[in-house]
């Protein structure tokens, strides 16, 4: 039983905590990559001193330890799916640009190099023309973008209007639950739009050692200039904070563990007083006797410890088993919310072993100190 309260307070301490890494794992996966870690998101400022146009583009691509550079146009656009017209928000991107945003279609695929006339939509759209994620995609579309106002108007009849040559195929689909219907097209399919103004770009670095040096040398440009790394630093921030308190709440089931193996052991120095008196007598040292409690108490701690971890692993696996049937029934998508660093699993199981072997220390010291013929009459 002692070792099952052991195991219940290590399981309590590795479910939360894991649930808090966990949910930190999903938020990061979800707004963020690797790459996109190392990219700065520029602009012009509201005063249009400086224009992002590929003049622009090219003069950033000078600056020392900028990687790569991956502009966005948005202008606004009619699309023509099956007979059907509707607007969007037309962003012309370079096929590295949800690499660099953290972003990934979540049906098909995302734009490269290779495509010719290939599109990515997001489900604002596909939900206009009253279709599915995979029913749209591999179907063409068309375009008719709308360039620039005449006369300060910014009505769509007032606008300049291209009809797009070609049509374009639906290989990627993103899904989004609020804002406008977009889709995205590789900038080198746009010739015919002739130069284009930028509203944002991308700017990748070569090493994160380099972020806030470049960062200030885009600002001294006359850009405005943010980085996702921002968020994510604040997201971690809040997550370490949440990890701390779920990992308390666990602490205080280990205390209390912690208190019933104390109680264990002294009722088993009760136990076994004339055993001791025994063992004196016949020569043992009082070293030999601290040692049998410590070993004791230790190996409850370390055995408690395991089975604590495979407790929590089980109650994890169950309540990600009731997540994900609940994902099922309200159709959302099913995540892991549940993340175990190997560390913390050693760790989990030296701090297990330590309280045992802490706990037990009184005991032992208690059992040493006894009087062989005070231990043989004891009843």
């Amino acid at each position: 039983m002692t070792i099952l309260g052991v195991a219940v307070g290590i399981g309590a301490v590795l479910f939360l905590v894991s649930l808090g890494y966990g949910l930190q794992k999903v938020l990061l996966e979800r707004i963020t990559t690797a790459e996109a870690l190392l990219t700065l998101d520029i602009a012009a400022t509201d005063n249009n001193i400086v224009i992002l146009n590929d003049q622009a583009l090219s003069r950033i691509m000078t600056v020392a330890n900028v990687e790569k550079v991956s502009p966005q146009a948005t202008l606004t656009s009619q699309v023509k799916f099956s007979n059907i017209t509707a607007e969007t928000l037309f962003n012309i991107i370079n096929p590295d640009y949800f690499q660099l945003s953290g972003d990934a279609p979540d049906w098909g695929r995302a734009l490269t190099v290779a495509d010719k006339y290939g599109v990515v939509v997001n489900s604002r759209m596909v939900e206009l023309f009253d279709s599915t994620p995979s029913d749209i995609l591999g179907k063409k579309v068309n375009f008719r973008v709308f360039l620039q106002g005449n006369e300060g108007s910014n009505t769509l009849e007032s606008l300049e209007n291209i009809d797009l040559r070609d049509e374009y195929e639906v290989v990627g689909v993103i899904e989004e639950q609020d804002g406008p219907a977009e889709v995205f097209v590789n900038r080198a399919d746009m010739a015919e739009l002739g130069d284009l103004q930028y509203q944002t770009a991308k700017v990748k670095v070569k090493s994160d050692r380099n972020l806030e040096t470049v960062r200030e040398k885009l600002i001294s440009m006359g850009f405005a200039v943010s980085a996702i790394s921002d968020v994510v630093d604040e997201a971690n921030k809040i997550f370490r904070i949440i990890q701390i308190v779920l990992g308390i709440f666990g602490v205080i089931a280990v205390v209390v563990a912690a208190i019933a193996l104390a109680n264990t052991m002294t009722i088993s120095l009760l136990e076994r007083t004339q055993d001791i008196g025994i063992m004196r007598a016949i020569g043992a040292a009082r070293t030999d006797i601290r040692n049998l409690f410590l070993i004791e108490s230790t190996l409850i701690g370390l055995i408690g410890g395991v089975f604590g971890i495979l407790l929590g692993f089980f109650g994890a696996f169950v309540f990600n088993l009731g997540i994900k049937l609940l994902a099922r029934i309200l159709g959302g998508q099913s995540v892991d919310i549940f993340f175990t660093p190997l560390w913390f699993m050693l760790f989990i199981i030296i701090f297990s072993t330590s309280v045992g072997f802490v706990t037990g220390i009184f005991p032992a010291r208690r059992a040493a100190k006894l009087n062989p013929l005070q231990a043989l009459r004891y009843k």
